[in-house]
């Protein structure tokens, strides 16, 4: 750390963006300080419900996923998506999640046999951040300052100063850092500072969200027990999600168009006809969450040594679960850059990377979550009148509007392209060679060698997941044992940039692509080839940002 800075690593925010982002980087060896405005012991208020399947990659190599998987919901409790007249109605459509029992046997649902050592995971905030935050703060390399707010950010070439002010004497000090993240949310006062505005659609919906306590909800239905359960009728749409698969559920009322302000709407008959109760069922509301679904994208994500991640730098339609999940692949991103640059191999140049490579990502996926959230919106506004009747009339608007919801939201319950299919097609540290990306959807994907792209997920000869053999840093994997890898590993080492040689069996689809694949820190191919390069240093210059 340079003695003009009180800390190299300034990260705003300890929610689940700014606590992955610190694990990580004290995973790769450096110290950090973290500033966040609640209390060590306050709760986050009930929003992310869904851990992706490219996050909890991440949490496994962090050592996080197996305490993240066992948390949640009950053991046996499903993670079906069951859509109904309403809560208490007739089913519609039932999209198959396993429960967490029987994450790793089952195979017949749309997100089994998914290429990964670690399927998604259905898990509220409020039981996932405690888990970060434990493993963060028993981290000798994490500091973690509650109850305190980040004012008067001043950003400088190779500094920034910040004020920090205990919320609860009131008091300020100063401190300055090498690099300064913000992860403070939609609000982000790092954001502001670095100059960055939001652009994009400010209004696609507008959600009335309430945190309810209703034990005798679960035995009212008729169906088995979902995770999410959609209700769809001609009078009210909504989503009503189980918390701890007992009593505590959160329930979205989807307003319509024309409808006024969140207070002008009857709260209390939208969750009663959504959950088709009567004035006799009783509930407590424990906490009010409306909001407003938006596609908002910060026109730039760096500013010098200052940085922004998650709500901080975008906004988006929560649909696919993907507003937490593209936030922790942003810190992720950021983390290995980082830590690269501090731990001495890589220039500051490196840092040129986030921008261009999360900035384009970000755009591409949050317009497949808004362009699905317009196809479920016209969904909504077009609900048969007959869905409820006891008619033939009502059997077949039952069964076309099942088949109808099952299509548009299997997508977005099971995103496959959206976990795996993601690439960076414009990134200064990345070996291009002219071959372009296999396209990709929100649901499907084909996995691919093509500098940008995931790595591709294989299990090994000895049953052992291959992302489990690779190491932390960059690793080089060889498809051939007769192929020399020396001079590319001689160039590694004169730069002291981490490389592990790892010799292993491919299909043969991926075996055609290259005899070499290089992958990054953060599981993306850098470069790939059918010998080493013919400049093995400016190969390695190249991925190092220099």
């Amino acid at each position: 750390m340079s003695a003009a800075s009180d800390v190299d690593v300034l990260i705003v925010g300890a929610g689940p963006v700014g606590l992955t982002l610190a694990i990580d980087l004290a995973w790769r060896g450096i110290d950090v300080t973290v500033v966040e405005t609640r209390a060590a012991s306050e709760p986050p208020e009930p929003k992310c419900n869904h851990v992706a399947a490219r996050t909890m990659e991440i949490f496994r190599r962090l050592g996080l996923a197996e305490k993240v998987r066992n948390s949640g919901l009950p053991a046996d409790y499903p993670h079906d998506i069951s859509y109904r007249t309403t809560f208490t109605g007739q089913e519609l459509t039932r999209i198959p999640i396993p429960c967490r029992r029987d994450r790793f046997t089952r195979k017949d649902g749309p997100d089994c046999n998914w290429p990964t050592p670690e399927p998604p995971h259905r898990i509220n905030q409020i039981f996932l951040e405690p888990i970060l935050f434990e493993h963060a703060a028993a981290d000798g390399r994490i500091r973690i300052i509650n109850r305190t707010s980040v004012e008067d950010v001043r950003i400088g070439d190779a500094f920034a100063d910040v004020t920090l002010r205990d919320l609860d004497t009131g008091s300020a000090k100063s401190m300055r850092c090498r690099y300064l993240i913000g992860c403070d949310g939609a609000r982000s006062i790092v954001r502001k500072a670095i100059g960055a505005e939001f652009a994009g659609d400010a209004v696609v919906q507008r959600v009335q969200s309430t945190y309810i306590r209703a034990p005798d909800l679960l035995g009212r239905q008729h169906y088995a027990p979902a995770w999410g359960t959609g209700a769809i009728n001609p009078r009210r749409s909504g989503m009503v999600y189980a918390i701890d698969g007992r009593e505590r559920w959160l329930v979205h009322n989807y307003m319509k168009p024309g409808e006024g302000d969140f207070d002008s709407v009857d709260r209390d008959a939208c969750i009663r006809t959504i959950l088709g109760v009567d004035s006799d069922f009783k509930y407590d509301v424990i906490s009010k969450e409306d909001w407003v679904g938006r596609r908002l994208i910060a026109s730039r994500f760096r500013d010098r040594c200052a940085f922004i991640a998650g709500d901080a730098a975008h906004i988006w339609v929560p649909y696919a679960g993907y507003g937490m999940n593209a936030g922790i692949a942003d810190a992720t991103n950021l983390s290995w850059m980082l830590a690269a640059h501090l731990n001495g191999w890589a220039p500051a140049s490196i840092l040129d990377a986030y921008e261009a490579e999360r900035w384009p990502i970000t755009s591409q996926v949050s317009r497949f979550a808004m362009s699905h959230a317009e196809a479920e919106i016209r969904r909504r506004g077009a609900v048969p009148d007959a869905i409820e009747e006891a008619s033939a009339e009502g059997d077949r608007a039952r069964q076309e509007t099942g088949r109808l919801t099952y299509e548009i939201n299997v997508q977005q319950y099971a995103c496959a392209g959206l976990n795996f299919g993601t690439y960076y097609d414009r990134s200064p540290i990345i070996a291009y060679d002219g071959v372009s990306p296999p396209p990709y959807t929100m649901g499907s994907f084909t996995p691919s060698t093509v500098p940008g792209c995931r790595t591709p997920h294989l299990v090994c000869a000895d049953g052992v997941s291959l992302y489990d053999r690779m190491g932390g840093e960059f690793t080089l994997l060889r498809l051939d044992p007769e192929t020399d890898v020396m001079p590319l590993a001689r160039a590694a080492g004169e730069r002291s940039v981490p490389l592990k040689v790892l010799d292993i069996a491919a299909p043969a689809s991926i075996a055609r692509e290259a005899v070499l694949v290089l992958s990054r820190p953060d599981q993306h191919v850098a470069w790939r080839g059918h010998c080493a390069p013919a400049d093995p240093l400016a190969l390695i210059d190249r991925i190092r940002g220099a």
